[in-house]
């Protein structure tokens, strides 16, 4: 008798053995088509999984993240079976599951075209519709070589050969005539994908490596449902209509240049008012919590990051200048700056009584990414951003993580980010030491602390193993763009290993040499990437704090010009932010215009306007909204920017 822990707690008993599927069909009353595969002791199985002993067993359906990517792989494989009857000399290589759906990357002669990728769904659906079985089978390495030989696949052949130094048996699964080399898990029936649609057609490098040969990828979505896939449509319109890259660029805020390098946008007057405003007010509120500027160099020798670890554990991810095989001096652009404000510490002995010692700066900092990661404002190569270390006492270490998340916060909350955020506690991964510094002991303890701490303010945080940096681990705050792609906004790091390799000391109360515990933080993050999330939550149309235009002046005609000018002036006295539209087109025109650039206000003035002493008001939210004086307008948007309204 088999005891069966179900997710509520309450525990079911069966003859042993007994198939997943069946434990599935009798705890959801019948319905177990619904779902999608099970997670036994933790682990995602396949619902043809055979349970032999007792267990905690939980249903996964299309809900779940972990049911959902079951579907979207069984997806990739209707998708790939499709291809391969198509274009039967099409090499296969992978297909996983992805946040927002699938992919399958082909090795084929000619890149498919849009008529290519409407064939191949119809032919999914033919596939579907023959409710071909989901057959799970495992060969010895030996014989999986040989099978995927005889199929002519050589991506399979190499994957193969990685796994079979192990020994271990190579699974397989079976639709048909369609044979794909995997380690599932699957669904159960096929004919449950009852909607997806291939969404886009790309380039991609065999194992990511440019050095490799270019594949085709094709992305896909899936869904039980046909009105689900519709939902989704729509959501996808919505987001390339909100894509940063695409407005940013409409509304002038930034453009990129091929002959200066992917990753290095060139930020327009309208993007760098934004940016200028941002960094003003994130600065001005660090300083009323304590905390000090600092200005500190943009590259340094290779002797300063050898000190801090980042040569032997972060070279790769930095721009090098000259050969540290033949160079006396090697510098880098500097892709943090930690080691760099340590300098400001280290520049007097220090006292208990001088921590908690808070540095900040508003730094431009260098990282060499690949150009397959390059998007946008989101992932560039140079950016600036809001980044401070911190040293203090043990006894004061959760206080000023508590401040530094609470300072976070507000900024989100002030920007109108928060309720986007999630948070990843990112550990080290003890099977990969060589990535890390730093001992056993030190990363427990700094883990454990850590943990306590956001307990303690309760975050509800997933954990990333291997996520954290090589000498700490951090609380990364994450959020996803309109298309759904997962990045890291903020970090809020604790580390207790570089104050001991930069000789980083204070005298303690009794006398005695210590080492600070350092947080290493960010407030509001890269301001580049954050101005990309900024323009695709508002679709371009910003608070009137941020808007790089406040108000556009609107003449009648011309001879009102000189009344907007003196409006203008007014204006401007009051920190507002305008301009006059001078071109000798209709109103009607201008008005159109200043919608499309999205601007908060508008101010017209006509005859009346000049005889009564007052302007008209259009407003972004209400339209057309009569007339004001302009003392009143200017109290009223003054209003709105220094509460900083959204």
């Amino acid at each position: 008798m088999i005891k069966i822990t179900l997710k509520d707690g309450t525990v079911n008993e069966y003859e042993a053995p007994i198939s997943a599927a069946d434990i599935t069909k009798e705890i959801s009353m019948g319905l177990y088509r619904n779902a999608c595969s099970c997670k036994i002791n933790g682990e995602v199985k396949d619902l043809r999984t055979v349970v032999d002993a007792d267990c905690d067993f939980e249903v996964l359906t299309f809900d779940d993240d972990n049911g959902k990517k079951t579907f979207n792989h069984t997806a990739s494989h209707i998708m790939a079976q499709a291809v391969k009857r198509l274009f039967p000399t099409a090499k296969l290589t992978i297909g996983p599951a992805i946040d927002n759906g699938f992919y399958y990357d082909f090795d084929v002669e000619e890149s498919f075209t849009p008529d290519d990728l409407l064939a191949i769904e119809k032919e999914m659906k033919n596939i579907v519709k023959e409710g071909l079985d989901i057959e799970k089978f495992e060969l010895s390495p030996q014989d999986a070589i040989k099978l995927m030989e005889e199929k002519d696949e050589p991506y399979k052949v190499e994957l193969i050969k990685e796994h079979a130094e192990k020994g271990e048996p190579i699974s397989f699964y079976k639709q048909g005539e369609f044979t794909e080399l995997c380690a599932g898990p699957h669904l159960m029936d096929m004919k449950v994908v009852k909607a997806f649609k291939l969404t886009q057609c790309t380039g991609a490098y065999w194992r990511g490596d440019e050095k490799n040969k270019m594949l085709c990828r094709v992305y896909g979505v899936a869904f039980p449902k046909a009105s689900m896939l519709e939902e989704h449509l729509e959501a996808l319109e919505e987001a390339k209509r909100r894509d940063h890259n695409k407005l940013g660029r409409e509304l002038e805020l930034f453009t990129t240049v091929d002959y200066i390098g992917q990753g290095l946008p060139i930020l327009l007057p309208k993007g760098t008012k934004i940016i200028q405003t941002l960094q003003r007010w994130v600065e001005d509120e660090e300083a009323k919590r304590g905390w000090q500027l600092t200005k500190t160099p943009l590259m340094a020798k290779s002797d300063l990051y050898k000190i801090s670890g980042h040569w032997d554990h972060y070279q790769d991810g930095m721009f090098v200048m000259g050969d540290p095989e033949k160079d006396k001096e090697v510098f880098a652009l500097r892709p943090m700056t930690c080691p760099f404000q340590y300098q400001a510490y280290l520049n007097r002995p220090r006292s208990y009584r001088d921590l908690p010692l808070r540095y900040d700066e508003t730094s431009t900092l260098f990282r060499n990414e690949s150009s397959g990661e390059m998007h946008g404002l989101i992932r560039v190569r140079q950016f600036t951003i809001s980044e401070g270390h911190l040293m203090c006492r043990p006894d004061q270490l959760e206080d000023e993580f508590k401040a530094c998340l609470e300072l976070t916060n507000y900024m989100m909350e002030t920007i109108g980010l928060k309720e986007d955020l999630t948070y990843r506690f990112s550990q080290w991964d003890p099977n990969n030491r060589e990535k890390y510094i730093g001992t056993q002991e030190q990363w427990d303890e700094a883990q454990d602390i850590m943990k306590n701490i956001l307990d303690d303010l309760g975050i509800d945080y997933e954990i990333g193993i291997g996520e954290a940096a090589f000498y700490g681990p951090k609380l990364d705050i994450q959020i996803k763009n309109v298309f759904g792609k997962e990045d890291t906004l903020v970090t809020i790091q604790i580390d207790q290993m570089l104050a001991e390799k930069f000789g980083m000391e204070y005298v303690d109360k009794d006398g005695t040499k210590k080492n600070p515990y350092i947080i290493h933080r960010t407030s509001i993050g890269c301001y580049e990437r954050t101005l990309a999330l900024l323009i695709e939550k508002y679709a371009g149309a910003f608070p009137v704090w941020l808007a790089p235009v406040q108000v556009k002046l609107l003449p009648i005609a011309d001879r009102h010009l000189d009344y907007l000018y003196e409006v203008k002036k007014a204006l401007e006295a009051k920190g507002v932010r305008c301009e006059i539209d001078e071109r000798s087109e209709k109103i009607g025109f201008k008005i159109r215009s200043a919608q499309l650039e999205k601007v908060p206000y508008m101010v017209l003035a006509g005859d009346k306007d000049i005889e009564n002493n007052t302007i008209s008001i259009r407003s972004r939210k209400n339209g057309d909204e009569g007339a004001s004086t302009l003392d009143e307008f200017i109290a009223r948007i003054v209003d709105e920017i220094d509460s900083k309204a959204r």
